[in-house]
């Protein structure tokens, strides 16, 4: 299918993408971003791109499309839970679930024959797996697989093995990678959302109101994702009169979580909590607030180390202990050994959050020294990398 299409592709006409992947923000908006870099590519070349996202019914992605005005399909899918337990592998829950990949793939496969891409991507989640079979195996078309992990996941161990290029975020994923797809794997980073780099630390004072804050201390960034964590909310909560006496603090805390929090710190003397803004949800600020502040306490899904390092931050890592594949565990343990950010992943006590920042906190130079190797760990450009790996994988 894919060789008429490459005899075209230098005569005007629009290239084809479709893209599968989703299921959480770390899958979905690499995708995005990769597709917003695309098109203007192809935009500032002259060329056109036609995009369909292929994804799971009333999910992530499939808000995303629609925002984005992108043509969307939705094809069925199945959780494969992991267990060391052989038995717990063939659960009830498990073979219902794997039963309907098949059908995933023949939604797929009619997918791609009525669309007919030049070159499918593949950014991880379940649902990229009957997708990138039916790419490979049925329809002919040339599969990118990407990965955003240090580790590689499930979904794209599956595909790796048959994919035309396999881009991953990290050298320290390539050893992993089945060895028929090291011949065909290359290192592009995770896509940044491109505004993170446009932000400015003087609007973020403005923006939020942060008038109290004591500017010849660090600025902290504290979030747990979108929702918030309970557990970084509460381990915050129980250091916060010693933070605010070394620290300005910005704490993004999940919506359904600002009540909580605004009781228990309401005990903060005048001075401290004036150096401590607290608010449920950061949206179109956080370019500027991460340009504020001079370190970040946080979670360490693939999107944020990639974010965290392209900017260049020091960091300290609280891992999701359930995490798939106990991923967050081992971003956070790459970047500590490079010496790029700390972990807390045995001790998660406050005591032990207080032991980790105070270096951090009263050393400039060692903050600075932390945030040039996270910054030589980073790579804003991944995006644009990634995107030369889908025309080449194209033919373009």
């Amino acid at each position: 299918m894919n060789s008429n299409h490459r005899e075209v592709l230098g005569a005007g006409r629009p290239l084809r993408l479709i893209v599968t992947g989703g299921g959480t923000g770390g899958h979905t908006y690499p995708a995005l971003t990769a597709v917003r870099t695309l098109q203007s590519r192809l935009t500032a070349q002259g060329t056109g791109l036609e995009v369909l996202w292929v994804g799971k019914a009333d999910s992530l992605e499939s808000r995303v499309a629609a925002a984005e005005g992108i043509a969307f399909t939705s094809v069925a899918t199945g959780k494969i839970r992991r267990s060391k337990n052989p038995v717990k592998l063939v659960s009830p829950s498990n073979v219902a679930d794997m039963s309907r990949v098949p059908l995933g793939v023949l939604q797929a496969r009619k997918a791609i024959s009525g669309f007919r891409p030049d070159v499918v991507l593949a950014t991880g989640g379940y649902v990229a797996v009957p997708v990138g079979v039916a790419a490979t195996r049925l329809c002919r078309v040339p599969l990118v697989v990407h990965e955003q992990t240090v580790r590689l996941g499930l979904a794209n161990r599956t595909l790796a093995g048959t994919a035309a290029r396999v881009a991953v975020s990290s050298e320290s994923t390539l050893p992993l990678l089945p060895p028929s797809a090291r011949a065909a794997a290359v290192v592009t980073g995770n896509p940044v959302r491109p505004e993170l780099f446009t932000g400015q630390g003087a609007k973020a004072i403005e923006e939020l109101g942060l008038d109290g804050f004591n500017r010849r201390l660090p600025t902290v960034y504290v979030t747990g994702g979108a929702q918030g964590s309970q557990q970084i909310n509460h381990l915050v909560r129980n250091v916060l009169p010693w933070l605010v006496e070394h620290a300005n603090v910005i704490h993004q805390c999940g919506p359904d979580n600002v009540t909580e929090l605004r009781q228990a710190t309401s005990h903060l003397p005048e001075a401290g909590a004036r150096r401590y803004h607290l608010t449920g949800y950061m949206g179109a600020e956080l370019p500027d607030v991460l340009a504020l502040v001079d370190m970040v306490l946080s979670r360490s899904g693939a999107g944020t180390i990639a974010e965290l390092t392209a900017l260049g931050k020091p960091a300290v890592f609280v891992p999701l202990a359930s995490a798939a594949g106990n991923e967050q565990a081992h971003n956070a343990r790459h970047l500590a050994e490079h010496g790029a950010a700390l972990a807390l992943a045995d001790d998660v006590s406050p005591a032990r959050l207080r032991e980790v920042m105070a270096p951090l906190l009263t050393d400039p130079m060692l903050r600075s020294e932390m945030a040039e190797r996270a910054r030589s760990l980073g790579r804003p450009d991944a995006a644009e990398r990634l995107v030369d790996v889908v025309l080449d994988a194209a033919g373009a």
